[in-house]
């Protein structure tokens, strides 16, 4: 008996496992609402879903979703590990790795996906639901259609990828009825020519994208304004970029202003794949983890840490009774992260303790440490308010909020502050009363809450004080605040208080229009599929939103299509690499996503540029346009990388003038900008040096190192005199001289000193001798310019005199005198200097003579 039952167990452990499926897919079934258009992945929000009609092409669509609905791959277990999630994860992690390596890695492929693919066979649900919407599709059901074109495009339902077919979908659909997640679909395909699927063709992706903007189609809003924005597939036209860019930018603070007291939480899903690995050339040599972008913590730091070690660290110093630690964990529950989803009923419970140890349950204060306690409670206090005003994790209660804002506005809060100024503009549990609100506003912007600033320019601007009201949103927008951007977009869009700038509102707009993800970007889902390997779904999701316009998604794209990541790739070495399929390798769409990047301001993509067309990958090489590139981004002197390859491009004459006197400039700004590049610098400047000393000893024609020559101040004239004037020491000594470099014999200052204060005593002797001997050196001067001068005069009135007597001699017919009276004034014996007595001598002591 017993072994019979041994036998029938696994047969009774299979049975209950279909048992457990046939439910799970029952239940399912149940919660899933009525309209079957409801399991379609729709691309954008608002289009109507399927509804239930009576014609025969419906019922076979209902019928093939009831087919597709069970074969909606479920998420994986295994997908939630990876290796940041601690032991076990990183055991769980490696063990799929080897088991995948080991059992699940076939022969090596050229190709995933192949230009004329096999056909594929299909399970037996999947091939009737196809039939039934080809079906369908035949009699131009749109519906069908859109479902055929989604399974295409991403798989869905099991459903292999042919972005052939997905295209031809959608472009039939679009013709057909004008659906704008067609036309946004068709426009996509023909900007990225994914697959080779259609042509790249950006003048049709205007197109496609312009008539889906026209149909209220958010993402090809953000795709039309992005491309007259930057002048893709048309000029630049800053006057249609600010008209797409208002519409969604009014979509987006409409969102945000929905929801709870407050507005709504938004979520941010935008990140750079590249920066978790230290950048697109890794950490410590791309810009954001080198210069002053490094992360210079110490060893004994937590700068370093994984995120879950800081929560585990915060709540050890939690238990430990640190209300600081305390509070920081209620913020993070509260707030989220990427890789923490938000629980606010872990967060109140952590905001309760802190709020405790400072107040009792009547609000008596318990602590007598206000400054620090009473500080850490008030901020919890605004926490709890927060979440008893807009109902979050509990039941919304005004006067709850209002209670715990109180005790936090005694103890000097700025959120405490802005919120109740908020109930009180609203009429949140208590009277409206505007002038009360502001009071609290100003309080809090006093304390630069970005929040309260924009409300009291609201108030101002409500007033009609623009200026007043400009001035709070500028404030407000330091901190990223969206009502503040919008606000000043408007401003700027309309001219108000201002002369009206497309050029700024445009700007403000496209900000506003990318802090809301949630109505319009793929990011969510393009995170999901990357974290669980899926890079094809990943890369086409940030296409999708790189087409918009977002920076970070472009950098993504083309770090993905990136497979220039290192001279030396392990693909042909490691025989378990897992090769890349051809949708990731393409070369000419990663230098179009690096340069979109690049002219928003990104530096690595400007460097990878250079990259690209140094290498020739997916464009012809030319050395002029990457020094340029390497030239753009060196500019502010904070990629190191950037400097280092001028330096070498100057050293050997690519692209540029071989000058190795300037390649050395270029290595030490290389590493002046990032000191973790010594050791390449260095071994590059003892070549350097080596070239330059053999090009120096053969006379060669490139310019050799050469010494910089010492900077010296030339003075002008009038600051030659100011400085002899006010100090002698710049006189005497060079601008460059470091006097506190020299080393004396003996300190002046030490108690051993055997005259003490006579340093001081000679100095003030030195400068009076030196004052003396320059008075008595200009008096001299005085003297002798003025005897000469004396001189010249007499002799210039002996000639006129002698001439004056020639003349009237001449005049007369008679030969002059051989001894004339002598000149008054004049010796005998000729000379010029009047003996005492002399009538003459007083007026040459006083210097008359001559006047």
């Amino acid at each position: 008996m017993r072994g019979q039952l041994q036998r029938l167990l696994p047969l009774l452990l299979l049975v209950l496992c279909n048992s457990l499926t046939i439910v799970q897919a029952q239940q399912k079934e149940a919660v899933d609402t009525e309209d079957a258009g409801a399991d379609i992945k729709w691309l954008v929000g608002g289009n109507p879903p399927l509804k239930p009609r009576e014609e025969p092409q419906a019922l076979e669509v209902q019928e093939a979703l009831s087919l597709l609905r069970p074969l909606e791959p479920q998420y994986s277990r295994l997908a939630r590990f990876d290796r940041n999630s601690g032991f076990v994860g990183s055991t769980i992690y490696y063990a799929k790795e080897a088991f995948f390596l080991l059992f699940m890695n076939g022969p090596p492929q050229d190709d995933h996906i192949d230009p004329h693919p096999k056909e594929r066979k299909l399970s037996k649900p999947l091939t009737k639901a196809v039939q039934l919407l080809e079906g369908a599709a035949r009699v131009n059901n749109s519906d069908a259609i859109y479902l055929l074109a989604e399974m295409n495009f991403y798989g869905n339902y099991t459903c292999p990828r042919n972005y052939k077919e997905a295209f031809r979908r959608y472009h039939e659909l679009s013709s057909l009825t004008g659906n704008s997640s067609a036309q946004h679909m068709v426009g996509f395909f023909y900007a990225t020519g994914i697959a080779g699927a259609v042509e790249r063709d950006q003048a049709k992706a205007l197109m496609y994208h312009t008539f889906a903007a026209m149909g209220g189609n958010t993402r090809s809003e953000m795709t039309t304004a992005f491309r007259h924005h930057t002048g893709i597939g048309t000029p630049r036209n800053c006057n249609e970029a600010v008209i797409y860019y208002k519409k969604v930018a009014d979509k987006a603070i409409a969102y945000s202003r929905s929801g709870p007291p407050g507005g709504m939480a938004l979520q941010r899903d935008s990140y750079k794949l590249a920066d978790e690995d230290g950048g697109v050339y890794g950490e410590g040599a791309s810009v954001v983890s080198s210069g002053i972008h490094a992360n210079k913590a110490g060893p004994n730091s937590d700068a370093h840490a994984d995120f879950d070690d800081v929560l585990e660290y915060l709540d050890l110093m939690s238990r430990k009774g640190d209300l600081k630690a305390t509070f920081s964990l209620g913020r993070l529950h509260y707030e989220g992260s990427r890789t923490m989803k938000r629980n606010l009923r872990t967060a109140r419970a952590y905001f309760m303790i802190v709020a405790r140890t400072y107040w009792a349950k009547d609000g008596t204060i318990m602590s007598d440490d206000a400054n620090v306690t009473g500080r850490i409670a008030a901020k919890a206090a605004g926490y709890l308010g927060r979440m008893f005003l807009r109902g979050e994790g509990m039941e919304q209660s005004f006067e709850k909020a209002l209670t715990w804002f109180r005790r936090g506005v005694a103890n000097g809060d700025s959120f405490c502050q802005y919120e109740l100024g908020l109930m009180y503009l609203h009429g949140y549990g208590v009277r409206k009363d505007a002038v009360t609100a502001a009071d609290y506003f100003r309080e809090a912007s006093n304390q630069d809450f970005a929040s309260a600033q924009v409300n009291l320019g609201q108030l101002y601007l409500d007033q009609g004080d623009v200026q007043a009201g400009i001035r709070y949103f500028e404030l407000a927008a330091r901190h990223g605040h969206i009502e503040a951007f919008y606000h000043l977009a408007e401003i700027s869009n309309n001219g108000i208080g201002r002369e009206r700038s497309c050029g700024v509102a445009t700007a403000y707009y496209k900000i506003v229009a990318e802090k809301v993800e949630t109505i319009h970007s793929s990011f969510q889902e393009a995170n999901r599929a990357y974290e669980s390997g899926d890079m094809e779904t990943a890369l086409v999701e940030y296409m999708m939103a790189a087409e918009q316009g977002y920076e970070s998604a472009q950098a993504n794209v083309a770090y993905l299509l990136d497979e220039h990541k290192s001279i030396l790739p392990l693909d042909l070495v490691v025989p378990w690499k897992k090769l890349r399929s051809s949708l990731l390798r393409n070369a000419i769409l990663s230098l179009v996503y690096w340069t979109r990047s690049a002219k928003q301001s990104n530096i690595d993509s400007m460097v990878k540029m250079g990259d690209y067309y140094l290498g020739g990958y997916g464009v012809d090489a030319d050395m002029e346009k990457a020094a340029t590139c390497y030239q753009a981004a060196a500019e502010f002197q904070q990629s190191a990388q950037a400097l280092w390859n001028l330096g070498w491009m100057h050293e050997n004459g690519i692209g540029v003038e071989q000058d190795f006197h300037l390649a050395k400039r270029f290595y030490d700004q290389a590493l002046e900008t990032n000191q973790e590049s010594y050791l390449p610098v260095k071994m590059s400047l003892l070549k350097l040096r080596m070239r330059s000393f053999w090009n120096t000893i053969t006379n060669g024609n490139v310019n050799s190192i050469q010494s910089e020559p010492e900077p010296k101040k030339e003075w002008s004239f009038q600051e030659w005199i100011s400085n002899f004037l006010e100090d002698d020491h710049p006189y005497y000594h060079s601008a460059d001289a470091d006097d506190g470099d020299t080393e004396l014999p003996f300190d002046p200052t030490s108690a051993h000193d055997p005259m003490p204060g006579s340093d001081d005593y000679y100095d003030e002797i030195d400068q009076g001798i030196l004052d003396s001997l320059i008075i008595i050196g200009l008096a001299a001067a005085l003297v002798f310019l003025i005897y000469y001068r004396q001189q010249r005069q007499v002799n210039h009135r002996r000639m006129l005199v002698a001439q004056q007597e020639g003349g009237q001699a001449g005049a007369a017919g008679e030969p002059p005198p051989r001894n004339q009276p002598p000149i008054p004034g004049q010796q005998a014996d000729g000379g010029f200097f009047p003996p005492p007595g002399d009538p003459n001598f007083n007026q040459w002591v006083a210097g008359g003579v001559g006047h």
